[in-house]
């Protein structure tokens, strides 16, 4: 059977992302439909409302057929890696002919010119690269200005946080050759950082901000716009206490750990250092180190990857290796010909990882500590990396 794919996070799971699938379905005419969803951390540098298991369940209950986990090393990391290390795995699957992303504009002629502009860094690129960042500017700024300057790229497919990510999803396929075709799908609802609550289709941002809220309004929002089962999750929402452990991991840290991270350069190891020596919350170091160039996303990044031990230098060749992903749900009833069509490339059983080799061995083992870690703050064990079968 071939799948049509996602790239996605579910934290939480919302009625957008059931119309998503949906709607993947029906336009791809796929028989499958695949999610690689990040683990019990995101790239927001956030721990997930809910473990993995529960919200690749929620995924499964929903319309999904099986959900595979993006590993932490990726799920953690800066759109450009986040994209590539996603594609990466895909690539891997033959079963896997499509890959889905929500947009707020664009189609599939536009995501893969932009994309082909993404791969060209020629001399002129590189001049207007260096010339923007001189007034300390963000990269990914800079260099979106840069390319604007220099391509004919698409202007609306780099300002936005879905246009840019699914940008970068196909710059990957097209510098990996993969034969997977891209399918632009428009958002309705709520955008990506909209705060707002709407009726049936607010943002996963405006969810998370009423979770834990036990006042009528917020439930009521939180009824209309999650699935029922997402909703009875909500129910016993608890926050764990992630800020003060990445806190912890800071103070520990030398600021030659730190600089190994993903998202570290340009000496900002030092200054995290010396704001965690006279600010006693995580947030107080965000606020004093956030500015024109360092955004408060990439800090956020920073620190969860520092805690969780991600370093620039492993998840470089974590892709240059043959991963294996972790099967978190596969639904019961279609399970012998999905797990099939994934062939040798899912982890389903301790008898899988047991067999890891080198890259693929060490990119597992960040896994298994980012889930001992997230079990460790959230005092629930959630799993021996063993499929659900839902």
């Amino acid at each position: 059977m071939e799948f049509c794919a996602v790239i996605c996070e579910y934290n939480p799971f919302h009625n957008g992302h059931r119309r998503q699938l949906a709607e993947m379905r029906e336009k791809s005419g796929k028989e499958g439909v695949l999610c690689l969803m990040s683990g019990n951390f995101t790239q927001r540098g956030e721990a997930a409302v809910f473990d993995k298991y529960t919200r690749a369940r929620h995924a499964v209950d929903n319309g999904a057929d099986v959900v595979l986990e993006l590993p932490a090393a990726f799920a953690c990391a800066p759109a450009e890696l986040f994209a590539e290390g996603a594609v990466h795995i895909l690539g891997r699957i033959p079963a896997v002919t499509a890959l889905a992303f929500g947009c707020e504009s664009g189609d599939r002629e536009s995501f893969l010119k932009t994309a082909s502009a993404l791969l060209t860094e020629d001399k002129a690129f590189k001049a207007a690269l260096k010339e923007n960042m001189k007034d300390g500017t963000s990269y990914i700024r800079a260099r979106n200005a840069a390319l604007l300057a220099t391509t004919d790229a698409d202007e609306s497919l780099l300002t936005s946080p879905n246009n840019l990510l699914g940008a970068e999803y196909c710059r990957a396929i097209l510098a990996g050759k993969y034969p997977i075709e891209p399918i632009p799908l428009l958002r309705v609802g709520g955008g990506y950082a909209d705060t707002a609550l709407y009726r049936d289709f607010s943002s996963a941002a405006a969810l998370r901000a009423v979770l834990g809220d036990g006042s009528g309004r917020a439930q009521r929002a939180l009824k209309r716009n999650l699935p029922a089962s997402v909703f009875s999750a909500a129910k016993n929402y608890r926050p764990i206490p992630y800020a003060e452990a990445a806190l912890c991991a800071l103070v520990t840290a030398s600021a030659e750990q730190i600089a190994e991270t993903p998202d570290c350069s340009e000496g900002l190891e030092n200054r995290l250092k010396a704001l965690s020596k006279g600010n006693p919350t995580l947030e107080g170091i965000l606020e004093k180190a956030t500015n024109k160039r360092y955004t408060r996303s990439r800090l956020k990044r920073i620190l969860l990857q520092n805690f969780l031990g991600i370093r620039l230098k492993d998840v470089r060749e974590y892709l240059k290796a043959p991963l294996a992903a972790s099967v978190l749900a596969v639904k019961k009833e279609r399970a012998d010909d999905i797990l099939a069509s994934l062939g040798g490339t899912a982890i389903v059983r301790k008898s899988d990882y047991a067999l890891l080799k080198k890259e693929a061995l060490a990119c597992f083992e960040t896994d298994v500590r980012a889930n001992d870690l997230y079990a460790a703050l959230s005092g629930a064990y959630t799993g021996d990396y063993l499929t659900q079968f839902i």
